[in-house]
């Protein structure tokens, strides 16, 4: 289907007739030009002049104009509606990049890695069996940041998400404005589709919205909360006379994410190694989704360029055809004898 942009531009088409019948026309004196030798020159000289005047002419300059004026309406085309895929939920996933997330005490196919390198690896999986979710990704440290808004591209979520470094967002931790900016981007989405899946391996340290108050904000913009606590109990640290047994997760809060996710009606989970953090992804997996209606797209395409072009030819046709003399040949003065005085008159 073809639409027009700018409809009121077609009430240009006649304004070449208005000018034509309105406008007062030029007057213009014949002026003639008596010469001895008329017949002379009369029988050298060969015209050929076509009148631009002519019906063909008017019709093209007529076309022209009808072109020009449906080019500046700009004429668009319209395709046939397309539905976009929708189906389970806003999803926010927000992931910790703190400089504690570098903290090597996970383990993926027998390889010790870190943790930041676990989560891009079993999150990014997650992320890539959400077919039909609408998917953001939020990374915080010292502030949150949104790396990609909502978006059906999964692909380009889980990229980003791996293409993260350590620390980008700083060295501290700021749960609470993760929290809020998450809030702020799910609060424009159906209240039954506000998701967020919040991951970290630290306390809240940094920032000006404490935990609770951004839970409390969430539950008020009915945003479910899911909070995981990722990171090793135990970790053997060699020295030189005997090993010792740490905690590398001693500073985690997990009693702070279990409210939060109490608060917003999500759920808290604990993950203590790679193996305890998919089962949880899976499990969030599990979670029923929301139907949502369909949306549909209808491709656009600008036509303006046709009828501009076309316009553009014609003129170059009517310029072929106004008058111009050709073949002419003059006589040389001396071979001209004065037969009779004729008048030559031009228009």
């Amino acid at each position: 289907m073809i639409e027009l942009s700018w409809p009121w531009c077609l009430g240009f088409l006649p304004l070449p007739l208005l000018a034509y019948f309105l406008l007062p026309r030029a007057r213009q004196a014949d002026a003639a030009l008596h010469v001895p030798f008329y017949n002379a020159v009369s029988n050298f000289v060969s015209v050929r002049a076509t009148d631009h005047r002519t019906t063909i002419t008017r019709l093209l300059l007529a076309a022209m104009w009808l072109l020009l004026v449906l080019a500046s309406a700009r004429p668009v085309w319209i395709g046939d509606p397309i539905q976009l895929p929708a189906s389970g939920r806003d999803l926010m996933v927000a992931v910790d990049i703190s400089g504690s997330m570098g903290q090597n005490d996970m383990t993926l196919a027998g390889v010790s890695v870190t943790r930041l390198d676990a989560v891009k690896k079993i999150a990014g999986d997650f992320i890539e069996q959400r077919a039909g979710d609408r998917l953001g990704l939020i990374l915080f440290g010292s502030k949150p940041y949104e790396q990609t808004p909502l978006t059906f591209d999964r692909h380009t979520v889980g990229a980003l998400l791996d293409e993260t470094p350590l620390g980008i967002a700083g060295g501290k931790t700021a749960i609470g404005d993760a929290i809020g900016l998450a809030v702020k981007r799910l609060r424009a989405r159906p209240s039954e589709q506000r998701v967020l899946i919040l991951l970290t391996d630290g306390r809240n340290n940094f920032g000006e919205l404490t935990p609770m108050q951004a839970a409390d904000i969430a539950s008020t913009e009915s945003v479910r909360i899911y909070t995981i606590a990722f990171g090793a109990e135990r970790m053997v640290i060699p020295g030189l006379i005997m090993d010792r047994m740490i905690n590398p997760s001693a500073e985690l809060d997990t009693e702070t994410l279990a409210e939060i996710a109490g608060k917003t009606g999500g759920l808290y989970r604990r993950a203590r190694s790679t193996e305890e953090l998919a089962a949880i992804y899976a499990e969030l997996d599990q979670v029923e989704p929301i139907e949502l209606a369909f949306e549909t797209f209808r491709p656009q395409k600008s036509l303006y360029i046709w009828p501009l072009s076309m316009a553009l030819f014609i003129s170059l046709v009517v310029a072929i055809l106004q008058p111009r003399v050709i073949g002419m040949r003059l006589p040389s003065l001396a071979n001209l004898k004065p037969r009779s005085q004729g008048a030559v008159t031009s228009a």
